[in-house]
């Protein structure tokens, strides 16, 4: 079977700004992929990096179970009520210069009246080895109304009042499935 990708679109952010949004998602595909590059402006060494679809705060329609890895620790966790997809920990401002928080969202059969999956791979460099992360994440979007996923807002999820730095980039692709 042949997957093809094809680029919806990209921004990168200019001035800091509290989220990325992608808005009028076409449901012409059959999933889709987030690609970021992310760094807030937090001065702790991490935040949570969130989602949320079609402008739905509903925090008993988001749920999670990560798997993580740090320069010193292992460790898993999970939550049924969080108000959005976690994405990872988005690398702070007060990290080494130049480093952003890497990481892919997979979104399959967005446009399905159903509960939606979602699959997130990431990695965030900090300071030193100890406070490096790796994550893998299952995240389940349980929407109120079942409608196929048409916006997409990328933000802090510890303190959405934190901007996501200069630089900050999200690509957002369409794949179709033949």
């Amino acid at each position: 079977m042949a997957t093809t990708f094809t680029l919806i679109s990209t921004i990168t952010v200019s001035t800091a700004t509290a989220s990325i949004n992608f808005t009028a998602i076409p449901a012409t595909f059959t999933d889709l992929c987030l690609k970021l590059s992310l760094r807030s402006d937090r001065s702790a060494y991490r935040s949570a990096g969130a989602i949320q679809f079609n402008g739905d705060t509903g925090v008993t329609r988001y749920s999670y179970r990560r798997l993580y890895a740090s320069g010193t620790t292992t460790g898993s966790d999970s939550s049924t009520s969080t108000g959005f997809i976690l994405i990872g920990e988005i690398v702070a401002g007060s990290s080494t210069a130049s480093t952003f928080t890497n990481t892919e969202v997979y979104v399959p059969n967005y446009t399905s009246t159903d509960a939606k999956s979602v699959s997130v791979d990431a990695v965030a460099e900090q300071n030193d080895a100890t406070n490096n992360r790796l994550s893998m994440t299952a995240n389940l979007y349980n929407a109120a109304t079942n409608a196929a996923i048409t916006s997409i807002k990328i933000f802090d999820g510890d303190d959405p009042t934190k901007l996501l730095q200069v630089y900050s980039t999200a690509s957002l692709y369409g794949i179709l499935k033949a």
